[in-house]
């Protein structure tokens, strides 16, 4: 009787963060660049009451075994890196990549990586996050500059008042062997891990980075009508766990109440 009890909980335990991940995913419907995140869960222990392929007697085994599972637990919370839709938005600064690459942003003691295309100008003409982190390596733009083109290839070109044409350098991209490795460090930034593997750096158009659309934002891949859904879907397997509880409960007041 108590194993109903316990397994019950732990459904609800896990339901309870299933719904906590599709409340983020439904949160960040708006956030340019945010990737869903999918629960994955997987069962405890087994009680093993009488293992597959026992012997019932001389020369006979029985083909299958008793055992009694105990619940369940989440076993992993997977980013899942489907490209979400384009938007144009005409400003050059804003950039989508074609591909699996990421862009490279500098902190201060280490380099995070973004699907979030949202650049800005800081005082001195660098390209940053809208929170003043610059891209990695640094692209700064001449303040006489009157117009700024981005290639596909991430080639950055100015055209200067006087007409002529500069080009600056490209912009960069990594891409990751398993980016559902990669650590959400917030402000849609991600952190390498021994998981995900060292970044691979390289032009746009080179490595399988991907390429650049300027004046293009790629917008979060969370499905609203998907996540409710899942968290009907999920609602239910909470009340259906603690109904499992209740009558459990019910099963042991009957069992303490009986009478010689």
């Amino acid at each position: 009787m108590m194993r109903s009890l316990w397994s019950a909980a732990s459904g609800m335990i896990a339901q309870q963060l299933n719904v906590d991940t599709i409340a983020n995913n439904l949160a960040n419907v708006n956030t340019a660049g945010f990737k869903k995140v999918r629960a994955d869960f997987q069962d405890l222990l087994y009680q093993t009451m009488r293992a597959p392929g026992s012997a019932a007697a001389e020369g006979v085994v029985m083909p299958t075994g008793i055992q009694v599972g105990l619940g369940t637990r989440l076993a992993a919370t997977s980013p899942l890196f489907t490209p979400g839709m384009m938007q144009q938005t005409g400003n050059p600064l804003d950039l989508c990549i074609e591909g699996d690459g990421f862009f490279q942003i500098k902190l201060k003691d280490e380099t995070a990586y973004t699907r979030a295309g949202i650049f800005k100008l800081d005082d001195q003409g660098n390209i940053t996050t809208v929170e003043g982190d610059p891209l990695e390596p640094p692209l700064a733009i001449p303040a006489e500059a009157k117009r700024i083109d981005i290639s596909g290839d991430g080639m950055v070109s100015v055209t200067m008042a006087d007409g002529s044409q500069q080009q600056l350098g490209p912009i960069q991209l990594a891409r990751f062997s398993n980016p559902a490795g990669l650590e959400a460090m917030g402000r849609s930034l991600f952190r390498a891990t021994d998981a995900s593997g060292e970044a691979q750096v390289g032009n746009p158009g080179e490595n399988g980075v991907g390429r650049i659309l300027s004046g293009t934002l790629e917008l979060s891949n969370v499905q609203v009508v998907e996540e409710m859904v899942n968290m009907i879907t999920a609602q239910r397997a909470y009340e259906a766990n603690s109904r499992s509880i209740r009558i459990a409960d019910d099963m042991l007041a009957a069992a303490n109440n009986m009478r010689q």
